[in-house]
Formats: structure tokens, sequence, C-alpha cells
């Protein structure tokens, strides 16, 4: 058992899923992984459940009944790395718009520099984004922007799903009190780490649009992420939080 566990939510991502988990395992840095799988009908699952006779001490695998949103996976998986003891617990895609390189850069900031959140960041150093078309690079860029004049986090990059925790940010956090589940959930995650005070730091990654399989990406989505940033400020204000 290695000390970190990232954890790979999935949902029909065949074309995807061994790549990531071999790009993973092939690191310098040994990190487990878990894979909270949305009972994907193009068999994903299947296909992790034949990996493990590979890996079988590194890749875990928790298959839930139906797709029920992206936050829910990335809690479900976090109890999952808590309850297993692991000290440092990444969320990252399986379609390579997070590169696996990467993940020691995060690890580093969370153990070296003691950071309680590392944020693989598209916009610490400019607009680090490849193959997007410019209106959702206008509507991610801007949406950070709005994240910080409402919460007043310092985060340049305040919708980003490249992350390392320290167990105790998630300890800290109350994961049964989380409100959203689609693309306000990393806002979400990142407020609440704020407010209790834990060191956030961002680091620069290049992210890369998906070259296969499909975007989870919808209006309801981005609807969520506007309307509950406002929700969360409010409930910080009166104590709710």
């Amino acid at each position: 058992m290695q000390d970190s566990i990232v954890i790979i939510p999935t949902y029909n991502e065949i074309e995807n899923i061994e790549t990531i988990l071999r790009a993973v395992f092939a690191l310098p840095k040994k990190f487990d992984v878990l894979v909270v799988d949305d009972n994907s009908p193009d068999g994903t699952s299947e296909k992790v459940i034949a990996l493990q006779q590979e890996f079988p001490d590194s890749l875990h695998l928790e298959k839930r009944k139906g797709k029920a949103g992206l936050g829910t996976a990335y809690v479900h998986g976090f109890k999952w790395a808590i309850q297993h003891h692991y000290e440092y617990i990444f969320e990252m895609d399986a379609d390579f718009s997070h590169n696996p390189n990467d993940l020691e850069k995060l690890y580093n900031a969370c153990k070296s520099e003691n950071a309680g959140m590392a944020i693989g960041s598209r916009y610490i150093t400019g607009v680090n984004v490849v193959n997007w078309p410019l209106n959702r690079v206008l509507m991610s860029y801007f949406a950070s922007v709005y994240v910080r004049l409402i919460t007043g986090m310092e985060i340049h990059d305040a919708t980003a799903g490249f992350i390392c925790y320290q167990r105790q940010v998630l300890e800290k956090i109350n994961l049964d009190r989380l409100k959203f589940t689609g693309y306000a959930f990393q806002i979400e995650m990142k407020y609440r780490t704020f407010v209790n005070h834990f060191k956030i730091i961002e680091v620069p990654i290049i992210f890369t649009d998906r070259t296969k399989g499909e975007s989870k990406m919808s209006g309801a989505i981005i609807r969520e992420a506007v309307l509950g940033v406002i929700m969360l400020r409010i409930r910080k204000i009166f104590n709710r939080l």
C-alpha cells in the first residue's frame, strides 16, 4: 500500500481506462488507484477487473449502481480512501485531460510545501489549455474570475478538477454536507478548504481536451455552478456552511 491514491471516476471510459491506468502505474513515484465506476454500459469496470489481475495490490474498483454525478463519485472515493488510511488523495479525470506526469508535482506541493490542497491550475501562468474552442476557454476562465469576486478566494482556477488533498482536509470537511454534484462541486471543495484555513497551492499544468470518448459537460452543470457560488457565499455569511 502506498501513501497516495488517485481517484478516477468513470462512466463509459472504455477507450481511455487501460491507457490512463498504465500511465499512472508507470510513474517513478508509486500511486495506488481507485476507479469509481457508475455502472458503465461499455464495459469500463470489466476492463478494470481484468487489469486487477496484473495490479492486484494497487488497483481498486468501486462500482456503483448508476450514474449519480461527479461529486458523489468523488465523495464515495474520498470516504473509501480515508477508511483505508491514505495520506494524499487525488482527483483526476480518465481522459488524459490531466497529465499523469503532473501527479508528482501535486504530491510534492502537499508533502514538501505542506499544502492542504494542491490544484493543477490551467490559469496560474496564463491560459494553458489545448484543443478547447475559444468560447469554452473564455467560459472557464471567467468562471474563475466570477468565483474570486464572490468568494474572496485568491484562486486562479476555481473549477479545476486535478487536485491533491492531504487527508486531514477531507476529514475536516463534512463530506455529507456537500451540496453540489456537478461543476459546482469543484468550487465547493475549494471554498470549504479555504474557509477552514488550509494552505492552498496552485501548480501550473497544461490541460489537454479529451481525444477519445465524450465530454460530460452540460448546460445544467454550468447553471449549477453559477448559482451555487452565490449560495455558498450566503451560507457562509449566515454561518450555515
